[in-house]
């Protein structure tokens, strides 16, 4: 019986709710507390947004041209391995699996877990079940690792299952934000709006307490780019339909125009959020949240006592719709680098139901063990700047492809081509410079994560090479 082959059966709506959905989970609900914090002012959190929105949107399009020239599984993945070598490939891969993804899984999962403690309080954070020694296990931690292991399930039986929750999920999520949004217009609070916007643009560092402190010029550059770890977090993921290229109907054409619609919407939306915040909220509020839950503080003014039930429900159809395009993507990154000998063998193969099940199970068991780990969010701060820089190698890939690979049809070509990808790139650069300076707890860790995937690498390539040789002794011996 011949294996099946990935089935292209995902249209240009369910590709757009998959680069939307991914991108919106728990983090446009709560990390405008840090940010405000950081920037101190409405001016500059709204700009913090931005300038994110506009980094990520620049790159989507940017990304386009590549999807449009490798129209198959594993998306960034192919990209980096086409325009530079196997190894730069490999540790975008090998960095992917180890942290970005499956971290991302957890951390969404514990966050829908937490937000469920609202509904039914068994589920908190703060109860432990089990102990031991220092390692502790909450209830939260174990709906997660459920939520995981459904979700992988349901994937498992086809991407025609994982598309119908990603779309319909999306769709809610993103009715229920342009909800929350209009009803936090509607009870707009003009006071707190003048005092909020009365001086816009003057940076400060907003206290617990709600006293001000001033920066100095470069320290406020730094404190822009600590900012935007958590903005970047929050549109993040973006790019997961890449990675199911072979998965979309007419991919040379609907993976690009998906990556435009769909980072456009979530960037308008977490706009949108952010400005509605501050009609309803005074600053000192925004940057003192409980647990820097944003969005329940602004739903108790927007809708009393309610408010909490709410946006709690909003979380977890965010959470789950999110996790669902996360491990549906994912795991065709692990099955693409199987397939070049670049990871377990047995994971490049699929199932009848033509999906990558063993790359499925072992994202799942991974993630589930940084459920249990209780550093993910940790990881992810440190991650952030990985990201991007593979973000900048990806994008800089569009020029070196231009001159190394000329020939290959690009039916979509970068919007804005050259001048959007370098300003990407510069800014890109800008921020991992900034967190290298002031925040090097967020940098050195990842990095030395991705720098792991070196040894790695040449191992496999070894083994893989010591294999090729004996397969050929043994010809040459039947021969």
């Amino acid at each position: 019986m011949s294996t099946p082959g990935f089935k292209p059966s995902l249209r240009l709506l369910d590709a757009t709710m998959i680069v939307a959905g991914s991108m919106i989970g728990s983090g446009i609900f709560i990390v405008s507390a840090d940010i405000t914090r950081n920037v101190g002012s409405a001016g500059w959190l709204t700009a913090v947004w931005l300038i994110t929105g506009f980094m990520t949107i620049t790159a989507a399009v940017s990304y386009g041209e590549l999807s449009s020239m490798f129209p198959k599984a594993g998306g960034q993945y192919v990209y980096l391995k086409e325009a530079y070598n196997p190894l730069i490939g490999f540790l975008y891969g090998w960095s992917f699996f180890s942290v970005i993804q499956t971290a991302t899984i957890a951390a969404v999962a514990v966050a829908f877990a937490k937000f469920t403690a609202y509904l039914f309080p068994f589920f908190s954070e703060d109860l432990v079940i089990a102990h031991f020694g220092s390692f502790k296990v909450s209830p939260a931690q174990l709906l997660a690792i459920v939520i995981i292991t459904f979700l992988t399930y349901l994937n498992t039986r086809g991407i025609k299952s994982g598309k119908t929750i990603q779309t319909s999920f999306t769709l809610t999520k993103l009715l229920s934000l342009f909800g929350l949004i209009l009803f936090g217009f509607i009870a707009f609070k003009g006071t707190v709006w003048n005092q909020n916007w009365s001086n816009p643009w003057q940076m400060r560092q907003l206290h617990t307490d709600g006293s001000l402190s001033s920066y100095t010029t470069i320290a406020a550059l730094g404190a822009i780019a600590a900012s935007m770890v958590g903005s970047i977090f929050s549109s993040d993921s973006w790019n997961n339909v890449t990675f199911i290229a072979g998965e979309i109907k007419n991919p040379k054409r609907n993976i690009g125009l998906s990556l435009f619609l769909g980072t456009l919407i979530v960037t308008l939306v977490y706009i949108a959020t952010n400005v509605m915040y501050t009609a309803v909220l005074p600053l000192d509020h925004i940057g003192s949240a409980e647990k820097d839950r944003v969005a329940v503080t602004a739903s108790h003014v927007i809708f009393g006592n309610a408010g909490t039930i709410i946006i709690a429900v909003m979380i977890m159809i965010s959470t789950f719709g999110c996790n669902n395009g996360i491990i549906l993507a994912g795991a065709r990154v692990y099955y693409t680098m199987a397939a070049d000998g670049l990871f377990f063998k047995k994971i490049a193969s699929l199932n009848r139901n033509a999906v990558p099940e063993r790359a499925l199970w072992l994202q799942c068991i991974f993630a589930c063990v940084w459920c249990l780990s209780g550093r993910y969010g940790d990881l992810l701060d440190m991650i952030s700047f990985v990201v991007v820089v593979f973000y900048m190698l990806t994008i800089a890939g569009i020029f070196i492809l231009r001159k190394k690979r000329p020939d290959i049809e690009r039916p979509y070509k970068a919007f804005g081509y050259p001048v959007l990808p370098i300003i990407y790139i510069l800014m890109g650069l800008s921020f991992c410079i900034l967190l290298i300076v002031y925040k090097p707890t967020y940098t050195w860790p990842g990095l030395i994560i991705t720098l792991l995937g070196i040894p790695l690498y040449y191992l496999l390539v070894s083994r893989k090479k010591t294999k090729t040789i004996a397969k050929e002794k043994e010809a040459a011996v039947v021969d």
